[in-house]
């Protein structure tokens, strides 16, 4: 079987008013992704999504589509799609990073992989460790009080028990956030902040220090993308454990993290990491050291999500059960690109057990929604 054409769509998908992101990056109201379609000799195609974020990777849906159609796309041509090691190697020969751009790639190839096979991905990855369906945490914008305190009563009677609130900004307002949560969810959620590297160390742990009473649990990326001495610095300081996010793309990065004692998590996905099998690599060597790993979100659409899934499900080092992710980005916006939408109810999610990535995507609803 060989990979005879790659094919790019750009899609832009709205998201719903009461779960528009807002972060220490920016505000999230629309989703301008790249999906990607491989073709493959025998009939059998793949789909892949690139879950692109100028302020958080770089990466454009434009720019990965001409990375895509002009220089990833001719490399693969004729190549197994099982060969993921070798499609992998030869994506970064010809580019460094474009993370969510081979991502997509790679997750097709395992898309057509799992249905040559009759298999749900996760089978190829070694067997299902978990159950399918997996319990989600959900990421709270950096909402003003008012908001904070309705969005956190909502999300507790929806079924939610971890949730993280966006920190980052304004650092007594953060406080304030982060208070307002605590005092409206009332004692029993986890309670997770996330700075996206939006504070220093003396920030993070000053801001930390005057929320000890409100019992966060787990402070995620709280410094600069890249200074690995300033995450170990706030973890040493501080009570709660200390995820990595922002900071971790590849193994050379977890690596660092574990060399620099920076964590007790990192917060994987395979997006950011440039597909399954590399974020796969990463929860080994993190196991192999003692580093538990959990899943981030960018607001994936149900591809990217599936991918997410098919990841935990097979992976034991993807502590979800401690270390709740979130697997709910479909959820977020205003209309599925599926035929059959991954099911999500409250903090559940639902992992399809389909042949592939088990995501049959509706590209006519795709051309219905481009990205000029």
């Amino acid at each position: 079987m060989k990979i005879v054409a790659v094919e790019t769509y750009p899609v832009r998908v709205p998201l719903k008013p009461e779960r528009h992101m807002i972060t220490a990056l920016g505000e999230h109201t629309v989703s301008e992704y790249l999906l990607v379609r491989v073709l493959t000799d025998v009939g059998i195609e793949g789909a892949g999504e690139a879950t692109v974020s100028p302020l958080w990777s770089g990466e454009t849906v434009w720019g990965a589509r001409a990375i895509v159609d002009r220089l990833f796309a001719p490399a693969v041509l004729g190549m197994e799609p099982g060969d993921v090691g070798g499609i992998a190697r030869r994506l970064d020969r010809i580019a460094t990073h474009n993370w969510f751009a081979k991502s997509a790639i790679e997750m097709a190839c395992w898309d057509i992989q799992g249905k040559a096979a009759g298999k749900p991905v996760y089978e190829l990855l070694g067997g299902a460790v978990r159950p399918l369906t997996i319990r989600s945490r959900f990421s709270m914008g950096a909402y003003g009080p008012e908001r904070a305190a309705r969005r956190a009563r909502e999300l507790v009677a929806a079924g939610f028990t971890t949730l993280k609130v966006k920190v980052g900004t304004e650092p007594a307002r953060d406080v304030e956030r982060v208070r307002t949560v605590r005092e409206a969810a009332g004692p029993g959620p986890n309670l997770v902040i996330d700075a996206n590297c939006g504070w220093n160390a003396q920030t993070a742990i000053a801001c930390v220090g005057e929320l000890a009473d409100c019992r966060v649990g787990l402070v995620e990326q709280p410094t600069p993308d890249g200074d690995y001495a300033a995450l170990a610095q706030v973890r040493r300081a501080i009570d709660p454990e200390v995820m990595a996010d922002d900071i971790c793309f590849n193994l050379v990065h977890a690596q660092e993290l574990v060399r620099n004692e920076c964590c007790d998590v990192i917060s994987l996905y395979p997006g950011k990491n440039g597909g399954i099998a590399k974020s796969l690599a990463i929860a080994e060597f993190a196991a192999a050291h003692g580093v538990a790993c959990s899943i981030g979100s960018n607001l994936e659409l149900d591809i990217a999500t599936a991918a997410m899934g098919h990841l935990i499900v097979a992976c034991r080092n993807l502590q979800v059960e401690k270390y709740p992710g979130d697997i709910l980005g479909p959820d977020y916006h205003e209309f599925s690109i599926a035929r059959q939408p991954i099911s999500i109810e409250g903090p559940m999610t639902t992992i399809p057990d389909r042949p592939g990535l088990g995501v049959e995507v509706d590209w006519d609803i795709i051309r219905a929604h481009p990205c000029d």
